[in-house]
């Protein structure tokens, strides 16, 4: 497969989108399609807005992928994900709905993301979503974002 980048952001000037509705997240071919292997994104700021009180919400994304044909585009991914901070959104519904998008989008063989979110109201609230078993044999390392104690 061939890329052609004149239909991806990577490489030009890109104003934040002002929705994750408005965000476009780009694919590329996985040059290992073959080969079974981890790739991690760490969003350690990740930032939305409660729906009902208005207030900024804040939290750090871990996505593992085990990729099949298609990659996520990296610069396209951090434009979707801070499209979220004007979004108003439950921790939940910010955290799985990140999840369905990229399966939808990637078709990857695996997927997991873990939403670990600061209190809100004194309690933190923290949200997984995987599409099922991790593959046997694949490395898959711990998501590195410890238990609340004051994060």
């Amino acid at each position: 497969m061939t890329i052609d980048a004149s239909t991806l952001q990577l490489g030009k000037a890109s104003e934040l989108p002002r929705s994750p509705e408005e965000a476009r997240l780009d694919r590329v071919p996985n040059p290992h399609a073959g080969t079974d292997y981890l790739a991690r994104f760490t969003c350690p700021e990740f930032t939305s807005i409660c729906p009902v009180t208005g207030q900024p919400d804040f939290g750090i994304l871990v996505i593992d992928y085990l990729p099949g044909d298609w990659l996520v585009e990296s610069k396209s991914l951090k434009l979707y994900l801070g499209a979220f901070r004007n979004h108003g959104a439950f921790h939940e519904d910010c955290t799985v709905g990140i999840g369905k998008t990229l399966v939808e989008l990637l078709a990857p063989k695996w997927f997991r993301i873990g939403g670990y979110w600061y209190p809100r109201g004194g309690i933190p609230i923290d949200v997984f979503f995987q599409t099922g078993e991790p593959p046997k044999g694949l490395w898959l390392p711990d998501q590195g974002v410890a238990p609340y104690r004051g994060r």
